[in-house]
Formats: structure tokens, sequence, C-alpha cells
């Protein structure tokens, strides 16, 4: 059976759009957004909104053919899709134009990724219908702790069931989230809250609570500044006595029943967690591959206005220190893009990827920070300067490398699914 490398119509036809995004609409206002932190990219929001209506009605649960007015995903067997490759190719070409603007897009993002993973096509339903119609909205995930940072067996936000009312009650903070203030404060979205029903049993059990906007309880504590992807809305979120309606808990199968006191000490709460990650790890490999190709491309066009041209099928050995640095460059970005597109297209088929993810992630961090660095250095001042975006890209791409499980986690996955260890076994 041949293999086909080709890219699926439907699949060319989205990049082509995110890529006129990104040139006409995102490159313009990149140094702006840099520059006014906090502030929000509304004309870029406007303009994908629409488009991301339309994505997110793919995601929502076919209603049954018998009338009946529940969704059941079950009615057929899964069939084979583009989604996941479809989403990898919009997220590099939206990072081509500007990571942190492409992060403000308006979706139900990693929030919808913990829908979908663990979420019951009720829960579907009702919690990602709203990112089809009315206002842009958003939708995020909490996970990281100030004390657990990529440990994420080790969280210590709480969920208590109050029998009296059939109320979970959240308490904790949660650090880095990601469009958190949009999804909260500024949207009519939500933000999905891994919590401990038990300190003690560890992640035996860890579930994840949908928390919607304008929950009382729930707050914004801090905005953070950083170093790169600032117009990314990144904050601080605190949950105080927060609650929430029994059924918000996603996959509630497995949930304690009222009167059954807090968790079952079953397992599938931390591997929920996990599945979320298969899905979206290969987004922030794609992000990553984006990033980098920006500032690879940059350096090779302005180098070959200096005369220096990049030949293919030379011999090393005849090739000068730059032309080397620039095939390398470029090899490395081809590398963790088929990584990415392979982790996606596991997805799409219905088969694991945790270990292609983790590849994907791990390789495409490394990729970005050696690609965006190497450009600075290739270019010298130009590099260096704020007149050109090349530094920016270099800032921009090291977060790549430290969230949804930093480079040293994701290898440390890879070589136990490779090697057969157990997590005790290779801390």
């Amino acid at each position: 059976m041949p293999i086909e490398f080709s890219v699926p119509v439907e699949v060319a036809q989205q990049t082509k759009l995110a890529q006129m995004a990104a040139e006409q609409v995102m490159r313009r206002l990149s140094r702006y957004f840099d520059e006014h932190e906090h502030e929000r990219p509304i004309e870029y929001i406007q303009f994908i909104w629409p488009f991301m209506q339309q994505i997110e009605r793919s995601y929502l649960p076919r209603p049954a053919k018998n009338g009946d007015s529940q969704p059941k995903a079950e009615d057929k067997p899964k069939k084979a899709s583009n989604d996941n490759v479809r989403m990898i190719h919009m997220i590099e070409a939206l990072s081509w134009g500007d990571a942190g603007i492409y992060l403000c897009t308006p979706s139900s993002a990693l929030g919808g990724a913990a829908i979908n993973a663990v979420g019951t096509p009720e829960q579907k339903e009702r919690f990602l219908r709203r990112f089809t119609e009315g206002a842009p909205k958003w939708g995020a995930m909490a996970m990281t702790e100030p004390h657990a940072g990529s440990d994420t067996s080790n969280i210590q936000t709480t969920a208590r069931l109050d029998e009296a009312t059939h109320e979970w009650v959240l308490n904790g903070e949660k650090i880095y989230c990601t469009s958190g203030a949009l999804a909260t404060q500024e949207s009519n979205g939500l933000v999905v809250v891994w919590a401990t029903a038990g300190r003690t049993a560890g992640r035996a059990t860890m579930k994840p609570f949908v928390v919607e906007a304008g929950t009382p309880g729930m707050t914004v504590a801090k905005k953070e500044r950083k170093l790169g992807i600032r117009a990314s809305d990144t904050v601080s979120l605190v949950f105080e006595d927060c609650r929430i309606p029994y059924d918000n808990i996603l996959g509630a199968l497995d949930a304690p029943k009222a009167g059954e006191g807090n968790g079952n000490g079953q397992d599938k709460g931390f591997k929920g967690a996990m599945k979320t990650f298969d899905s979206s790890r290969p987004w922030v490999a794609a992000s990553a591959i984006g990033i980098a190709r920006a500032a690879f491309e940059f350096t090779r066009d302005t180098l070959k206005k200096e005369g220096i041209s990049m030949p293919y099928g030379v011999p090393k050995y005849k090739l000068t220190s730059v032309q080397r640095d620039l095939l390398e460059m470029e090899m490395d970005i081809q590398a963790g893009w088929l990584l990415t597109v392979r982790s996606a297209a596991y997805m799409d088929q219905g088969q694991s990827n945790s270990l292609e993810a983790a590849m994907a992630k791990a390789k495409a961090g490394l990729v970005v920070t050696r690609v965006t660095q190497k450009a600075v250095e290739l270019l010298g001042p130009l590099g260096y300067s704020h007149e050109f975006l090349v530094e920016k890209w270099m800032r921009d791409a090291k977060i790549n490398d430290i969230f949804e499980g930093t480079g040293q986690i994701n290898t440390l996955i890879v070589a136990r699914r490779i090697l057969g260890y157990t997590r005790r076994e290779l801390k």
C-alpha cells in the first residue's frame, strides 16, 4: 500500500485561511501586543471567531437518529477523521504569525480538550455548545499549582462533596492558567479545574471539574508578566469555597454518588489528565514549529540577500559553517514537524498516542529553542535588534519547552514507555 504524503484538500484549505490571518493580521499586530502586555487583540479575535465557531461545531456529539433529544456518541463506531491533523496545521500557521496572539484565539481550547477527553456526551453538549454561538468565548484548563509544578499527581486543590446541597466545594490556587481571565471574567466561558477529593489518596482521587464563568468563589488573583508570548492571557486563579453543581465533575460515571463519600480510590482521574495531555501536547508542538519556521525563514531570506544560499545535495565538508547551520535548522524543524503530524494522526485514527505526543512535545520544544537562538546568532545585530521580530521569537520560543509538561518530564515519559520502566522505577 503506497504511503500518501500530500496534505488533504480540506486541511490545505483551512491552513491557507490561517496563513492569511497570520500574514495580514497577526504579523502587523505582533510588536504592538508584545509591548502592551494584557491588552486584547480585538481585531484578530473578531476576525477568527466565526471560523473557530465552525470548528467547535464539529466537536459536538451528533444527535441520535431515533429522534431522542439526548446525544449518543456511541450510536456508531467512531470513524477516522482529520480533525487533529487539521488543527495542528492551523496552529502551526497561526503561531508563525504570532504565538502570543494565537493563544488569544477564542475557543474551548484546553478546557475543551479535557471535556472531549473525559466528558460524557451529555457534558460535551452542555459545556461546548456555547462555543458555537454568540459572542467570542474562551475555555481554559487549571492544572499547575505553586507547590506542584510538573508533578500533577501532587496537586493540593481540594473538591469536597457537600451532601446537604449536592454540590462540589473547591478550595485552592492554580497558577499559569492560559486564557484564565478571558474564560472566567471576560466571556461566558469556562475553566476545567483539576482537584483532589482526598489529599492523602494522591492521584487516585484526582478529578476534573468544570467551573463556569462568573461562579462565586473563583477569582483572578494575578496577571503574569512574562518573558515572551506577552499577548497571551496568563493568570493565577484562587478558589475559596467555590460551589459548583454535582454533575460538573467530568466523566461522572466513576464519580462518587451522594452519600458515598468523596471517592472510591479509582485511578481514572489521573489517567484522564494524562489523556488530556495526549491531545494538547501535539498542539504545543505545532505552535513551537510555527515559531521556529518563522525564525528560520526570516534568517534564510535575510542571508540570501547577502549572497548566502542554501545548496542542497552538496557534501557537508564543502559547505560554510553558516550554510551548515541553516540546513541543520531546517532539518530539525522538519523532524519536529513529522513527529507532530504523527502524534495527531494517531489520535485521528483512534489509536493511543501518549508516547508519540510526548516525543513530539519534547523534540519541538528543543527545536524551537535551538532554531530561534541560532537565528539571533547568525543575524548578529539584526537578530538582537528591536527593529525585527527575531529577538521576540526567541523570547516566545522558551515557553514551548516548559508548559504542557517540561522537556524533562516528556523525555522521562518517552524513556519509561520505550524501556518498559514504571513511574517508580525511573524518576
